[in-house]
């Protein structure tokens, strides 16, 4: 048990310790109660700050509020436009940073304390949280925290920029973000359309590069601030993004060219071009491309029908190149751009791949590739010949090829039989003779082309090889006579001798002139349609027979008529 009067002395050292009086303060005493992670910047003589406070006495009653007032205690820090021992508490501090500070009569009001707020020799208590701090010496701080892997162009004075932004205070408060309107914003640099720091720090930026920019407000909204989110003397931090860069005065950009070996024309203005392509932002956003449509885009270049950038760009092209093609606005869909995939004041990046081209004035290329030693006889108009072909698209995309079937393809030429330009190809040509022809789409299957086969307006490369060919007859017959007609013509073909020429007999006396080498048919068409259509000549009034007086010989005709 405790010694007899011990909780007595107890009772009395603590009724002592409660009622002594406060210890005398020699400085002043700081508790942080909040610091930050990271202190990028603390106070120092000579810098200016933004504040908030709470200032109470000792036993907690209040005396001042920063908040009570609904702004900040903008100063100067130890030029005396303080209490000493405020002064003194503020150096060090960082942003964000808050303290309990207490502060004795000697460095605060002293004993003459202030008018009927602070009583003599009073000790004062502040609650201080420090919202700002710079210099009038500082400049604009950037600080970049992503470099894109390539950067062709920097930005530079005058130029026109689209950006991305986060705009705060030095404490972390949101005041504005592009990012919320969902829109770039976008300026001239360099030329004061922008707060003086913002026009500094966007100097030297990459498109895609990521960068903090800190001003203070001398670069900023100054001393009044803007009037609602920006407070007066505020240092502003924005974190932003380029997202585009671009220059009046620039013009296309062609790079990245892939030119094949072989390129023995180039396109100039007036040519039709097929080309693929994708579409993109300088940043790299997506927007458009011909592949996802599975079709080439089909155009004339250098008469206006593309965008001005893009008609320049395809000039002086090769078919099968690649390229790269960067477009300013001014030279695409200027400041309105299209709506939602192309924004306004956009840049435009085009991979290009040409896929082939011709003009409307362009006929079949005919290029003689082996040729016969003995090559005397030559097609003509009306000969029926037999030739094989590999058929592609210019990019060299195969079509068709007769060595698939096993067989030949047969035609007359002149009869309409195939597209125009092969008609060119095969005319004056020998057998075993080979060619390579490139046929304009307006000789071969136009505009709508070959579902399924042939692209619209494409051109199209044969390789052919003429393997026999049938002499026509000449233009205007479709059977001849290899001698002397017969004087009793009607009568031999009047097999029963009934006076009428029906269409069996018909039929049957000038297949027996072919067999027997006496007459020749058209080659490379139906015998027995080009012999209805004889009959139906001559049988003038269409009863379906042939009298003595309607037949006559073709030379007998004032008309011309394929029949005898």
């Amino acid at each position: 048990p405790p010694p007899r009067g011990f909780l007595y002395l107890s009772v009395l050292v603590t009724f002592a310790a409660c009622n002594a009086p406060p210890v005398p303060l020699d400085d002043i005493l700081i508790e942080k109660t909040f610091v930050p992670e990271q202190c990028a910047r603390a106070v120092q003589v000579g810098d200016y700050v933004r504040y908030h406070y709470i200032g109470t006495f000792p036993d907690g009653k209040k005396f001042d509020s920063s908040y009570d007032r609904g702004t900040t205690y903008n100063v100067f820090v130890g030029k005396k436009q303080l209490i000493q021992g405020m002064d003194k508490a503020l150096v060090g501090m960082c942003v964000n940073e808050r303290s309990l500070v207490k502060i004795p009569p000697q460095l605060a009001y002293g004993k003459q304390g202030y008018g009927t707020i602070i009583p003599p020799d009073a000790i004062l208590h502040f609650d201080v949280l420090l919202l700002d701090v710079w210099n009038p010496d500082d400049g604009v701080q950037t600080n970049t925290y992503h470099t894109p892997p390539v950067c062709s162009r920097k930005v530079e004075v005058s130029d026109f920029v689209r950006y991305h932004y986060n705009g705060t205070l030095l404490d972390g408060t949101l005041f504005d973000s592009s990012h919320t309107r969902m829109r770039t914003y976008d300026t001239y640099v360099g030329i004061g359309w922008l707060i003086a720091g913002m026009d500094q720090g966007l100097l030297g930026m990459c498109v895609g590069e990521r960068r903090i920019i800190t001003m203070p407000p001398s670069l900023g909204y100054g001393e009044n601030g803007d009037g609602s989110d920006i407070p007066g003397q505020a240092s502003l931090v924005f974190d932003v993004v380029l997202l585009d860069l671009h220059n009046p005065r620039d013009g296309i950009t062609v790079t990245n060219q892939q030119v094949p070996e072989s390129c023995t024309r180039t396109s100039v203005a007036g040519d039709f071009v097929r080309y693929h392509y994708n579409g993109s932002l300088l940043d790299g956003t997506f927007f458009d491309s011909s592949y996802s449509r599975n079709r080439t885009y089909d155009t004339y270049v250098g008469q206006g029908y593309v965008i001005a950038g893009m008609d320049e760009g395809l000039i002086g092209v090769c078919v099968g190149e690649k390229r790269t093609i960067t477009i300013p606005p001014h030279l695409a869909y200027g400041e309105e751009g299209t709506g939602s995939k192309i924004p306004g004041s956009a840049v435009l990046v085009f991979d290009v791949h040409i896929i082939d081209f011709h003009n409307p004035a362009d006929s079949t290329v005919v290029t003689v590739t082996s040729k016969p030693e003995e090559c005397d006889v030559h097609t003509k108009k009306g000969d029926f010949v037999k030739y094989h072909y590999n058929a592609s698209l210019m990019d060299g995309t195969p079509i068709d090829s007769t060595y698939n079937y096993g067989k030949t393809y047969n035609i007359v030429l002149g009869a309409n039989q195939v597209v125009p330009g092969m008609e060119d190809g095969l005319m004056d040509m020998c057998v075993g003779e080979k060619r390579h022809l490139v046929i304009p789409p307006h000789l071969g299957y136009g505009e709508r082309g070959v579902t399924g086969e042939v692209p619209g307006s494409a051109v199209l490369v044969f390789d052919i090889e003429l393997v026999e060919m049938e002499e026509g007859l000449p233009e205007g017959y479709m059977f001849i006579w290899n001698e002397d007609v017969s004087p009793d013509l009607f009568a031999e073909m009047d097999k029963n001798e009934d006076k009428v020429v029906e269409p069996s007999e018909f039929t049957d006396y000038i297949l027996q002139q072919v067999n027997d080498g006496k007459g020749r048919l058209a080659p490379g068409f139906d015998p027995y349609r080009i012999i209805d259509n004889m009959f139906s000549n001559q049988d003038r009034d269409g009863d379906g027979k042939i009298t003595e007086a309607e037949f006559k010989l073709k030379a007998d005709e004032s008309a011309a008529h394929d029949e005898l």
